[in-house]
């Protein structure tokens, strides 16, 4: 077919963030999931769960015999979404029943956590893009897969392991916001939004540990329990404020052409909603609920857009190297 060697090239040329496509995609689908949106929701796993199979196999065959180039991207910020998406993927099968795949892909996804964090952290500069908080971003995601799995398998050890990923999460976000270039917010391909994405994902982090909790395990006492309630809550507001600036910044200074790091949009902007949702069933307040439904078709809006302006950078790009 004459359109293969353009595929196949513009296929070799794609950045190491496009991962955070199949982390946006597999947030929508959370999210929807959370709203009670199921069909909508399936609807969204099924890309997300292709792509994430194209990008491991295209994984595995750089790891294997192209070390040189896997490596180089490997110790870039966008490396990280490798573990991101796997998570996502882990938490949304959780929620259907499939334990044993969540459970695969958290083996997995703990056995890259390491190694690529390492390779991004030592490669840490100033005035970096938002994809420098995706150190949280990753961590946050095996604690959020972890602490559904706790409570899906009943499992106390899980839920623990969860917690400490928690803090080490918040401790990374830390690390990393001095690292972060402002100028971002107002200059940024689409990628800055991970800066309220990591606080987002910390806050469904923090809701799935209280929703773990439960009478067979007893994981915190009164306590400890309201010293996460408190941090949970102040992770949601935060994050909700920066959703705020980030779209004050967005109509002050409007970056309407496509940019693969736009998925780096949509996954900040589900993870808020799927935060809200998970944050009003764990400390039971219904009305951040209908926030939350309208925060996650806002995202499918705003995944809509970004599909479509893949799509057609992707025929120009294919059209362009055959």
């Amino acid at each position: 077919m004459p359109g293969i060697p353009g595929l196949r090239a513009w296929w070799a040329e794609r950045p190491p963030a496009a991962g955070s496509a199949v982390m946006a995609t597999g947030i929508v689908s959370v999210a929807l999931h959370l709203a009670g949106d199921e069909t909508a929701s399936l609807v969204f796993l099924w890309p997300a769960c292709l792509a994430w199979v194209a990008l491991a196999a295209d994984f595995a065959v750089r790891l294997g015999w192209r070390r040189q180039r896997w490596l180089a991207e490997a110790e870039s910020p966008g490396g990280l979404t490798a573990v991101a998406a796997t998570a996502v993927l882990g938490t949304r099968f959780s929620a259907l029943g499939r334990q044993t795949l969540a459970e695969a892909l958290l083996a997995l996804a703990v056995l890259l956590w390491p190694v690529l964090l390492f390779l991004v952290v030592r490669r840490w500069e100033r005035r970096m893009p938002g994809a420098v908080f995706l150190c949280c971003v990753a961590t946050q995601g095996l604690a959020v897969l972890a602490a559904t799995l706790a409570a899906a398998e009943v499992a106390a050890w899980l839920a623990h392991a969860a917690l400490v990923l928690f803090w080490l999460g918040l401790a990374l976000y830390c690390l990393a916001l001095p690292h972060f270039d402002r100028r971002r917010l107002s200059e940024g391909a689409g990628d800055h939004w991970i800066a309220g994405g990591a606080l987002a994902i910390s806050a469904l982090a923090g809701a799935q540990l209280l929703s773990a909790d439960s009478a067979r395990l007893y994981l915190w006492n009164d306590d400890d329990r309201g010293v996460l309630r408190n941090v949970t809550v102040a992770l949601l507001v935060l994050s909700l404020a920066w959703y705020v600036v980030l779209l004050v910044a967005e109509v002050a200074r409007p970056r309407l052409r496509f940019d693969m790091q736009r998925w780096a949009t949509v996954f900040p902007m589900g993870m808020t909603a799927a935060a809200t949702l998970s944050v009003a069933a764990a400390l039971e307040v219904g009305w951040l609920r209908d926030p939350g439904r309208v925060l996650a078709w806002v995202t499918v809006a705003a995944w809509l857009a970004v599909a479509a302006g893949a799509a057609l950078d992707a025929r120009s790009g294919i059209s362009g190297r055959r």
